[in-house]
């Protein structure tokens, strides 16, 4: 990978905690576990009614919030506002693009995205969106596609409206603390430390909780599912705790290395192991039919865009977007706040233009390729006879399809490792990102270059490996892990207004201080 640019002295010390935010935000944390693990089928229960009602009455909620999103992301890069350079019209980035792509990117899509990229298509071919006949060419077609739309540029403009927030006031301003609330800056008279910034700031901290809950929730039994396809264990409970103790253990070790050691070599190296395998794939599989079916979802997907956006499925009824479209929205902007906190930490040097473009284009670039190669692989394999994927994942569970998928391949003990190894990155850099968030809020002070102090960063990412194993006692599958994303996301939609008029507000007030011109980045 490139080296990082060279940049003045760092601060030097480490911050010093905030021991209000981070004994509510572990009390949050270890009071939400217990009452699962002490009443997990009443909980499970709770939560899908929830689900149920959230999605029902406020699910055209989040599809216009996105409308509104997308329109709003657009104004600002392609605006004079685009060219505001985080740091100062001479800031160089802390970082390569490509590292700084890789980091982004491993921390927005984490293990999860493998999960889905090579299965997602299996949940829908036999319960096909906008009226399609189950198993018809129509079905088969936007069940290859859909999964790219959820995680297309929709998903990663979710992500960019925190992170535009948030970087503007730590680089701009000189706000030295990493929350969700110094996005909110305008409107917070009293500052993060006020009561509405501690509300705020909690409604993240439920919010990580239930996403980081999701991710691990489907990634580990997947894992596990990998280990017992490798090794001829049995597949159980004890795997999979097992499975998450060693992540845990992995993204602890990355927390206690730091950024620059931890996070970005696993980063790097996990982008080119990746590369690799999806290659393989490729090239040892249906190649043409991979190609083709990906060409031909790239072009469905941009020319049903707006429908897909806008379908809220009033006469049929289906609950497909429920399920999925908005599910997904939901996912998204549960993860919101703490990937934004973590790319504000590694955009300094970056314009507005860069980052809005560079989360929109290369996420959705990223996670398309994994979805083109692993899921139309899979998708041929059930299309052929050669494996019923479907029925695996219908009867089974998505993680033991993805292993007899990879099972297929050949040299299939090397490339089930490979994944392995892939997937525990991957997981490991998204929570290792989330540790760094959540000792970020926990911090006071934190300058531009500066990390939270170590036993801090360390200790989060020991915490937040609890509300998945929590899950792990809760019946009911999937439906529950999305259903709590989906629950506790429903307040940051407000929030995500609140950021948007903060930006407009920042920009207005910095812009008639320096005659509209100081920070625009120098051609």
């Amino acid at each position: 990978m490139a080296t990082e640019t060279t940049q003045p002295e760092q601060p030097q010390g480490e911050p010093p905690v905030d021991w209000p935010v981070f004994a509510i935000t572990a009390a949050s944390l270890l009071g939400v576990c217990a009452l699962i693990f002490l009443a997990p089928a009443q909980a499970g229960v709770f939560i899908n009614k929830l689900y149920d009602q959230v999605t029902h009455y406020c699910g055209f909620l989040y599809q216009w919030y996105v409308i509104a999103l997308l329109v709003f992301l657009a104004y600002l890069a392609f605006s004079r506002h685009g060219r505001l350079r985080l740091g100062g019209p001479d800031c160089k980035p802390d970082y390569s693009t490509l590292s700084w792509i890789g980091m982004v990117f491993c921390a927005g899509v984490g293990a999860t995205l493998i999960y889905w990229a090579a299965v997602e298509w299996a949940y829908y071919i036999d319960a096909p969106p906008l009226g399609a006949a189950p198993r018809s060419t129509a079905a088969i077609e936007y069940a290859a596609t859909y999964g790219m739309f959820h995680w297309g540029p929709v998903g990663w403009a979710i992500f960019c409206l925190p992170t535009v927030a948030i970087a503007y006031a730590f680089y701009m301003r000189g706000e030295p603390h990493l929350r969700l609330s110094s996005g909110c800056l305008p409107f917070l008279p009293g500052g993060v430390r006020s009561a509405r910034a501690r509300v705020i700031d909690a409604i993240y901290m439920v919010n990580l909780i239930g996403g980081s809950a999701t991710s691990l929730g489907l990634t580990a039994p997947m894992i596990a599912a990998l280990v017992a396809k490798l090794t001829g264990v049995s597949h159980d409970f004890a795997l999979e705790a097992a499975v998450l103790v060693l992540s845990v253990m992995v993204f602890a070790a990355s927390s206690w290395l730091g950024l620059e050691r931890g996070f970005k070599r696993l980063a790097d190296a996990n982008t080119w192991i990746a590369l690799t395998l999806l290659l393989y794939v490729l090239v040892v599989g249906p190649t043409l039919f991979i190609l083709k079916m990906g060409t031909n979802s790239l072009g469905l997907m941009v020319h049903d865009f707006v429908r897909m956006v806008t379908w809220t499925d009033p006469v049929d009824r289906s609950g497909f977007v429920e399920s999925w479209t908005i599910f997904y929205w939901a996912w998204w902007v549960a993860y919101g706040p703490f990937v934004a906190i973590f790319a504000t930490r590694i955009s300094r040097g970056r314009t507005l233009r860069e980052l809005i473009g560079g989360l929109m284009l290369f996420g959705t670039l990223g996670s398309s390729v994994f979805y083109i190669v692993l899921g139309n692989y899979a998708l041929n394999l059930d299309l052929t006879g050669a494996a019923n994927i479907a029925t695996m994942v219908r009867e089974q569970s998505g993680g033991f399809a993805i292993a007899e998928v990879l099972g297929t391949l050949p040299f299939p003990g090397i490339t089930i490792l490979g994944f392995m190894v892939v997937a525990v990155i991957l997981m490991a850099t998204t929570y290792d990102s989330a540790a760094f968030t959540l000792a970020s809020v926990a911090s006071r002070d934190i300058r531009a270059g500066q990390n939270p102090a170590r036993w801090n960063h360390f200790f989060w990412a020991l915490a937040i490996g609890v509300p998945p194993a929590a899950l792990l006692f809760v019946k009911g599958g999937i439906k529950v892990v999305q259903s709590a994303t989906v629950v506790v996301s429903l307040p940051l939609l407000g929030v995500g207004v609140l950021l948007a008029l903060s930006i407009l507000r920042m920009l207005r007030e910095d812009e008639a201080k320096a005659g509209g011109t100081s920070a625009l980045a120098r051609d």
